[in-house]
């Protein structure tokens, strides 16, 4: 059927794959294959019960190569990647040499240099690389950048705050070793840092000001603004409000003191980008360059206190 494609998904088991099966299903098309090696993967049967399912990379790798050179009529278009940060990178190449476009989670890789050779490979086998930079396609934002465009001059001040409170799991889980999560600023930043960047320009400056396993704080010099920015996995950052109504999620963004409301809508975020990607407006590799980095720079970056 016309506009109908079909997908491959990596990190079946993950906290992320819910949204792009929803926005695979919601989209009109069709997963036929699913891998993690942790069989905790019964969302499947929500979206995609027939999809065929793999622990083991090396046989999910084997399978689509078949459907490709079989001309099946179910040869994956694209692969999707969810599977934790360290393992996007190989992932994506994954997909590019079983003949599929990728549509890889933030952050798309680690560290910037690995950006250069995804697209070298883009250019051998002709497939793209697309990410998921979903904070670009809330419509709450995409009105803010269009005000802010329509009314240059001046240097803006704004503060980010971001918690998401977090159990102790998180810091003996892959999310919590910086070699394979990239750390707080990328695991749970990289993509309000791209916003920012999106919103006011290219990074001039940065550090960092304070760093430890549950947050990470610093200041952030763009084109447009100077950013005041805090991540935290910790419960003890939540603000009062968000305790006493029971929200184990806070984000706020201020522009010259004014609090910028985008707390609703983004249940959809991912579809959105889906269909933008299919309709061949996909964020690639060069959208994610100057926020991955930017994020390389500050797990780098010695902070002021820690």
């Amino acid at each position: 059927m016309p506009g109908h494609h079909y997908f491959a998904l990596t990190g079946a088991a993950g906290f992320v794959a819910p949204r792009h099966l929803k926005a695979i299903k919601d989209t009109g098309n069709e997963l036929v294959a699913a891998l993690d090696p942790h069989d905790s993967v019964g969302i499947l049967d929500r979206y995609f019960p027939a999809a065929d399912y793999f622990r083991e990379s090396e046989r999910f790798d084997r399978h689509l190569d078949r459907l490709r050179r079989t001309r099946d009529r179910r040869t994956v278009d694209y692969v999707a990647v969810c599977s934790p940060n360290y393992l996007h990178d190989a992932h994506v190449r994954l997909a590019l040499r079983v003949g599929a476009d990728a549509i890889c989670e933030k952050p798309l890789v680690l560290n910037p240099w690995n950006l250069d050779a995804l697209e070298e490979l883009e250019r051998e086998t002709g497939k793209r690389v697309f990410t998921v930079l979903q904070l670009r396609t809330h419509p709450a934002l995409i009105d803010l950048r269009q005000s802010l465009q329509g009314s240059p001059g001046g240097r803006r001040k704004v503060s980010l705050t971001y918690v998401t409170s977090r159990g102790s799991w998180y810091r003996y889980s892959w999310k919590g070793d910086v070699e394979k999560s990239g750390g707080l600023a990328t695991n749970i930043g990289v993509h309000f840092f791209d916003l920012l960047i999106w919103l006011f320009g290219p990074t001039t400056a940065s550090r960092v000001i304070m760093s430890d396993p549950y947050r990470i704080s610093g200041e952030l010099e763009l084109a447009g603004a100077d950013v005041e920015w805090l991540l935290s996995v910790s419960r003890e950052d939540l603000p009062a409000e968000a305790v006493a109504a029971g929200k184990p999620t806070f984000r706020s963004i201020r522009v010259d003191g004014r609090e910028v409301e985008f707390s609703e809508g983004f249940t959809d975020l991912h579809t959105r980008v889906y269909q933008e990607t299919l309709a061949g407006r996909g964020f690639g590799i060069a959208d994610a360059r100057a926020s991955i980095e930017l994020v390389a720079a500050l797990r780098n970056a010695p902070p002021a206190m820690s």
